[in-house]
Parts: structure tokens; C-alpha cells; sequence
């Protein structure tokens, strides 16, 4: 099973035990909880818009690194113009420990009428 998440303006594919680097995410406590966009089972079976909503991906904080630095150079020809700057960015490293896929709204109403009968 695996699913398909989005934070940080970013999309990425995630299966149970998987360890990522995604955008920083501040103030979050040692585990966050993602609503997928896509949900595919072992069958290959892909999830409907409306069981999306009960579907969650849970996934603890390992903490934060920083990526690669980019050099970033202006230059403009004859005028002396010349800009040097840098940049490395922030990630937090998850690790994806549960994907709980919805329900669907049939399965739902046949519980209350499965447990009135008991």
C-alpha cells in the first residue's frame, strides 16, 4: 500500500517505513499526520474522492538537516554589476509508521446496523 502526500507546495509518494526529507515544518512534535491525496492498495486498487476523508498518514519527526548549498551569481556585462550569494535549505526527515486508508460511506452505515442486531 502506498500513498501520495502533499506539503510544502511538494508532492511525494510514501509507503510504511520509508524516510524522507520534506519541506521544514515548525513547531511539530514527534509525530505528524498527513491527509493524503491518493490512497493505493496491494490490489492496485486506488481510493475514491469520497473515502479520502477518513484516510490519514501518520509519520514520526527524526528531526531536521539542511540540504546542499546553492551559489547563486548576478553578473551583468560591462557594468562592474557582480552578486555572489548562497542558500541552503531546511528539511525535517520523517519516517511514515502507519496508512490508514477510509472507509467507504457504505461500509460506515452498515456498522451501526451490524451492531444494533447484537
Amino acid at each position: 500500500m502506498y500513498a501520495i502526500i502533499t506539503t510544502g507546495g511538494k508532492q511525494a509518494k510514501v509507503k510504511e517505513g520509508d524516510v524522507i526529507d520534506i519541506e521544514r515544518l515548525k513547531d511539530v512534535g514527534d509525530e505528524v499526520v498527513f491527509t493524503p491525496i491518493m490512497v493505493v492498495d496491494e490490489d492496485g486498487a486506488v481510493t475514491d474522492f469520497k473515502t479520502l476523508g477518513g484516510a490519514k498518514v501518520t509519520a514520526k519527526v527524526l528531526g531536521e538537516n539542511r540540504g546542499d548549498k546553492l551559489d547563486i551569481f548576478k553578473y551583468k556585462n560591462k557594468t562592474g554589476y557582480r552578486r555572489r550569494m548562497g542558500h541552503r535549505q531546511t528539511y525535517t526527515r520523517i519516517e511514515v509508521t502507519k496508512i490508514k486508508a477510509g472507509e467507504s460511506p457504505k461500509a460506515r452505515k452498515a456498522k451501526p446496523a451490524a451492531q444494533e442486531e447484537e
